[in-house]
């Protein structure tokens, strides 16, 4: 499948954090009929977000499992040493935290050597303004609109303001990179995002905590598409 990342194209990348580990498969095949467009993994060490996740063995069965790119979204220190296993194992989409890495411009292009998507994601603290210097360096910008480390929190509202500094930032770099969010998503506030600037929505406890998670990937779309109805 090609990999596509255009502006003002509106995709859902269901977080399989919230789903059940226990049938990932299973998961994956449900948002792929909802029409999910990226499948969002979150990769935790414990020590820079306080919870730990999965590692490349298990990404590497999510993509023998997915029909859908793999958007892997790196939470962890030192992720340099880690990128090019995660590759290895499937990763479509790389994304690492512009608080996590001293050298950001080499792991951006290293991460695109390796022929994956590059982003940079930033916390709810970080300003818009740490993107301005790798802006034009960058595939995609990914927005946390919670404080990453743990499924379920909810939206900080703020995100709003956020995502349209961040697209700020990017226009005045001549990018047309689109922006992710993650975090607190759902049926609620999806149109808000994409109003304020996000393309790419992050979603978990709202599609894989319903009793229909195909159902919920579409329903969430529906929602970030009425933003476009809007007078």
């Amino acid at each position: 499948m090609t990999l596509r990342l255009g502006s003002g194209q509106v995709q859902i990348a269901p977080s399989i954090l919230s789903a059940d580990f226990a049938a990932l498969g299973r998961d994956i095949a449900a948002v792929e009929r909802g029409g999910a467009d990226l499948i969002h993994v979150d990769v935790m060490d414990g020590h820079f977000v306080p919870n730990i996740t999965i590692g490349p063995p298990v990404v590497k069965a999510i993509k023998r499992a997915a029909t859908r790119p793999l958007d892997v979204h790196l939470m962890i220190d030192e992720p340099d040493h880690y990128i090019e296993a995660f590759v290895e194992a499937g990763a479509s989409m790389v994304s690492v935290h512009v608080e996590a890495v001293p050298h950001l411009h080499r792991t951006i292009h290293f991460i695109k050597t390796l022929g994956a998507r590059a982003g940079v994601v930033i916390n709810p603290s970080t300003p818009a303004m740490a993107l301005s210097d790798i802006a034009p360096d960058l595939d995609f910008v990914l927005v946390m609109s919670v404080n990453p480390g743990f499924g379920g929190q909810a939206f900080i509202p703020r995100s709003l303001e956020k995502l349209r500094s961040v697209r700020a930032v990017l226009d005045e770099a001549g990018s047309s990179a689109p922006i992710e969010i993650d975090g607190g998503i759902d049926l609620t506030n999806a149109a808000d995002v994409v109003a304020a600037g996000a393309s790419i929505l992050v979603a978990g406890s709202a599609i894989f905590g319903t009793p229909d998670a195909e159902a919920a990937t579409r329903a969430l779309r529906n929602a970030a598409l009425a933003s476009a109805t809007r007078a």
